[in-house]
């Protein structure tokens, strides 16, 4: 694979969605994110603004999480949230569909909640990404749902929330990849630990990772000679 330190650094979003996290380590991750050059800090709704802050002058974007983790909100609440994020300085926004109607196939329902959350980036002039939770669908579901994609076209479709039963696999991304359309791309997410992780998901066509183990992901590049 021809791709350099930087290449893989600007596809990470470096991640901190934990109910305990504090300001000192929202503080630590945009530091990070700064250091190492990473594309975006993911995190919950609240602390986007302070984020924003404390990124000011870099280039790395504050991504936030809406509808996070379940999915299980009203079409209304998700796009609500993320209009407040985007008011709070929200530079883009992943957001969980709702997992339960993607298994009852009601597919009008996904491709509706879809367009109104779109709408919500297009209107602010950001990036939206959807995140699926493979974990939990049948490969018909996936492909259904990434064929939504690319009538809709999201930026990205995404893997997994990290906070399921199971993470990105390298099958689900190339899955989700041959199914989204040229205009919508896709990002991996849950799971991704290590440079072997990372380059199977980019692989298999993943343009954007989502993990909070980019440092190592980096360290270990540059440990095995990539510049």
């Amino acid at each position: 694979m021809n791709i350099t330190v930087r290449d893989v650094a600007m596809m990470i979003d470096h991640t901190n969605l934990h109910a305990d996290a504090t300001t000192a380590d929202f503080q630590k991750l945009c530091d990070q994110a700064r250091e190492y050059g990473f594309k975006s800090v993911a995190i919950n709704t609240y602390p986007v603004a302070m984020c924003r802050r404390m990124l000011e002058g870099s280039e790395v974007l504050t991504g936030a999480a809406v509808g996070f983790p379940l999915g299980q909100m009203t079409i209304a609440t998700k796009a609500t949230e993320a209009e407040n994020a985007v008011n709070d300085g929200a530079q883009e926004f992943d957001y969980v569909l709702n997992v339960g109607k993607l298994k009852e196939h009601d597919y009008v329902y996904i491709e509706e909640e879809m367009k109104q959350l779109v709408a919500v980036a297009r209107k602010a002039g950001i990036c939206c990404k959807v995140i699926f939770e493979t974990c939990y669908l049948t490969r018909e579901e996936i492909v259904e749902a990434a064929r939504i994609a690319s009538r809709v076209r999201p930026d990205f479709i995404k893997t997994s929330t990290g906070f399921g039963t199971a993470g990105a696999t390298a099958e689900n991304v190339k899955l989700m990849k041959e199914n989204c359309g040229p205009e919508v791309q896709v990002k991996a997410a849950g799971g991704i630990r290590s440079w072997k992780d990372a380059q199977a998901m980019i692989e298999a066509g993943a343009t954007r990772l989502g993990t909070s183990s980019g440092i190592r992901i980096i360290e270990e590049m540059k440990a095995a000679g990539i510049q």
